[in-house]
């Protein structure tokens, strides 16, 4: 539409300076050429004189030239709209014609994702700008589709290799606990090498959650959201708990279109973190409403006061209210980092805020 307006009005534009131009070199050339010359005859009346003759006639031939002159310009200017209207319709066809090639590149950008990573553009025609620019977006896919597909292949042998050895160690312990003849010192190592072990197994977990979730998902399906909280909530109620804390639901049936799987580990670590950092005999509130773009999900604890700057920070890997990174004790760090990259994935949005009491309030909104 711009590049049609641009054509109509330098059309207009044009139009009009030709045409004025032309009444200016017309109205002159008529002027001189019609320009009353004549003399009087012997028989002529004295009571007319050369000069008054000349007047009539003259002031005959400007009426007709004023009127010949304002009869083009009429014509001219209803032609010129007519042919500008044409000349605004052709240049709409054209542009549409030019610009479709672009379009055909930017439904390739939005209708390609991770999970479609192998589909090209694979314009044909002349090697003019635009060609060139789909072929450029095609080989930047070559480079992106090798790269998400070395992720992949990292991913699942990272999986093989670090797990297995972890299960071996695990299996090796297990056994030398049930030894009848290990001796209890013995034992309180092996117990402690499995706490060890354990955390480390939690820790390649989430890690390789955390890449997984940030990639593009493969699995999408209408679900209903309160189910996938009620479930988590009954996965937390069943885990053994250090420190037990109330957990109120408030729930609403709210469709969203995501992975399950995802949404489910999405709130088990939300309650999962609200019951772990808390205070003894705590509280914490889980609330699932429907608004008009979606579905919002709010976690809320209660707990020590958290510094409002630090909030962004725990959302990152590895980081947790007090930047410890040793102490085992209060998990990998990992729990947020998940949560975030299973929202972004389905496209929603993660927000949080310090309770004046103490606490957090974290919010995810999804997208229905």
């Amino acid at each position: 539409m711009r590049l049609t307006a641009l054509y109509g009005g330098l059309f207009f534009v044009s139009g009009s300076t030709l045409l004025w131009l032309s009444y200016l070199l017309t109205a002159q050339a008529l002027t001189r050429r019609f320009d009353v010359k004549f003399s009087m005859r012997s028989d002529q009346p004295d009571t007319v004189t050369q000069e008054a003759v000349k007047e009539v006639a003259q002031a005959g031939v400007d009426v007709r030239l004023d009127g010949a002159l304002d009869e083009m310009l009429r014509s001219s200017l209803i032609v010129m709209i007519l042919i500008g209207v044409i000349a605004v319709l052709l240049g709409y066809l054209v542009a549409d014609r030019a610009l479709r090639p672009l379009d055909r590149v930017t439904e390739a950008a939005e209708r390609l994702s991770e999970s479609n990573m192998h589909e090209r553009i694979a314009l044909t025609g002349p090697q003019d700008e635009v060609k060139r620019l789909a072929d450029t977006f095609d080989a930047m896919l070559n480079r992106l589709h090798r790269v998400f597909e070395a992720q992949r292949r990292f991913i699942g042998n990272a999986s093989h290799e670090l797990r297995t050895p972890l299960t071996i160690n695990r299996t090796v312990l297990e056994v030398s606990l049930e030894e009848p003849a290990a001796s209890e010192d013995l034992k309180a190592l092996a117990r402690a090498l499995l706490g060890t072990n354990a955390r480390y197994e939690r820790l390649i977990d989430g890690l390789l959650l955390l890449a997984q979730a940030e990639q593009e998902l493969t699995v999408r399906k209408t679900v209903d959201l309160r189910h996938v909280v009620l479930t988590a909530l009954e996965q937390i109620e069943m885990s053994p708990r250090k420190r037990p804390a109330a957990v109120h639901r408030d729930l609403t049936a709210a469709l969203v279109e995501g992975d399950p799987l995802f949404l489910e580990r999405c709130v088990f670590n939300l309650v999962e973190n609200a019951i772990k950092y808390n205070v003894r005999d705590g509280e914490v509130w889980v609330n699932l409403r429907v608004e008009d773009d979606g579905a919002v999900l709010t976690v809320e604890n209660t707990g020590r006061p958290v510094p409002p700057y630090e909030i962004d920070d725990l959302f990152e890997p590895f980081r947790r209210l007090q930047g410890d990174r040793i102490r085992s004790s209060q998990g990998s760090g990992l729990g947020l980092s998940i949560v975030r990259a299973i929202v972004d994935a389905h496209r929603g949005s993660l927000s949080a805020a310090a309770r004046p009491e103490g606490g957090l309030v974290v919010t995810v909104r999804l997208p229905r």
